[in-house]
């Protein structure tokens, strides 16, 4: 089932967020971006969390069957949080130390090696992702205690 059909049939079940898993694989400066027919543009590899899954877990399989590699996903770099469409992607990067050789699934119609910054084409989702992890280097503030 597409992932926007299953986005809509969790939501009538059960109005709560979903969870997915989204992986940056990155070599040498560039991300792989798939474009799949269900999507409105080019996008991560990743899907939605299966009933009782890890993310690593979740994310592990589905750029198996995305792509056709396996890795190792380490920690969860971030957490993105979509209020608006009532998601939350659980964020892992792998950087390679070389470009493995891609096996595309049927739902993946094109895998494209892009420096994000080159990306114009990209959906939302991955839009947002993509503004989180250029994000991560500066210095996070800190709370404070609000007098009142």
């Amino acid at each position: 089932m597409p992932g926007p059909l299953k986005r809509a049939a969790v939501r009538v079940g059960a109005p709560s967020y979903t969870v997915g898993a989204v992986c940056v694989l990155e070599h040498e400066g560039h991300v792989l971006f798939l474009w799949q027919p269900h999507r409105e543009g080019w996008s991560l590899p990743g899907g939605l969390l299966g009933k009782g899954e890890e993310p690593e877990d979740a994310v592990r399989r589905e750029v198996a069957e995305e792509v056709g590699v396996d890795i190792d996903p380490g920690d969860p770099v971030f957490i993105r949080v979509d209020a608006v469409d009532q998601g939350i992607d659980v964020v892992f990067r792998v950087r390679l130390d070389r470009r493995p050789e891609l096996t595309l699934a049927t739902e993946a119609r094109k895998a494209q090696w892009f420096t994000p910054e080159k990306l114009t084409d990209a959906d939302r989702d991955t839009r947002g992702i993509l503004e989180l992890l250029a994000g991560q280097g500066r210095e996070r503030r800190e709370g404070r205690l609000l007098e009142g």
